[in-house]
């Protein structure tokens, strides 16, 4: 049955509101994951809650707490719908955006403690079950600097669906390392073709709730902060990426670290001084 209360929507991302006014303001529990704050909407996922941690083109936030139900329903949407895209570079601006991100790379315990895949930028080992997966990281970081898709394809496929969580750890570095990479890359159809690949294959390595995410990375439309990192890059503010990746990080247990992570693989194809 419906849960009585109808949830006061005030804020909603682009795709959430999408799938909402599809599926005419009703969304359900995923049968796999009943308790998370993720439900499906006409097909779609979306991401519901009152206090979530950044905003998302999957984002649904609401007035109060909602109750949990195997279906819900949403009152009306916001007139503005939540969206964002990556800030277009002119000629030479990849340069420059690859400089700042060195600097942010150098000073990253400035923003916190690493986790997950974001030991590598400080040159720490692993955790298990991330340590088995150094090698398949190499080969992302050098498909990068080497503006190699198929090195980096090579690289990431294994990666997919490793590690514990709603995202797991190899999902958040491999969808950010394509954000990053497919932005600034000169050679944009064969990542982007190489990104549609992981795309399909991350549907059958992971679960639908990374999956969906992963695909919003790939097509550069993503967490609030990762964009606002990416933005400061691109404004060489120097301030305005560490103020933004202070907010990325606290996102999940690790995610956070590990999209920061592959953003600055993506861009620079570099890691921590230990492991290029």
């Amino acid at each position: 049955m419906l849960t009585a209360a109808i949830h006061r929507v005030i804020a909603v991302g682009r795709k959430a509101r999408a799938a909402l006014e599809k599926s005419r303001g009703e969304a359900r529990a995923l049968a796999a994951f009943p308790d998370s704050p993720y439900l499906r909407a006409a097909g779609e996922i979306i991401w519901v809650g009152a206090r979530l941690p950044a905003m998302h083109p999957r984002t649904v936030l609401l007035a109060s707490p909602r109750t949990l139900g195997e279906a819900e329903r949403f009152g009306d949407l916001p007139a503005n719908a939540w969206s964002v895209r990556l800030p277009v570079l002119g000629q030479g601006a990849a340069h420059r955006v690859a400089a700042a991100c060195d600097v942010l790379r150098v000073r990253i315990r400035a923003i916190g403690e690493p986790q997950g895949f974001g030991a590598l930028l400080v040159g720490e080992t692993l955790a298990f079950p991330l340590d088995y997966a150094v090698a398949h990281v190499r080969e992302v970081v050098c498909g990068c600097a080497a503006d190699d898709p198929e090195r980096f394809y090579a690289g990431a496929f294994p990666l997919l669906g490793l590690g514990p969580g709603l995202t797991p750890s190899g999902d958040d570095f491999v969808g950010a390392a394509l954000f990053g990479r497919q932005w600034i890359a000169g050679r944009v159809e064969a990542w982007r073709e190489v990104g549609q690949r992981l795309v399909r294959d991350v549907c059958v390595r992971s679960h639908e709730i990374s999956a969906a995410l992963f695909g919003d990375l790939a097509a550069g439309e993503s967490f609030a902060p990762l964009h606002r990192v990416a933005s400061g890059l691109a404004a060489s503010i120097e301030a305005e990426p560490f103020d933004a990746a202070r907010e990325l990080v606290a996102i999940g247990h690790s995610s956070g670290w590990d999209m920061l992570a592959g953003l600055i693989v993506g861009i620079t194809g570099t890691l921590g001084e230990r492991n290029q």
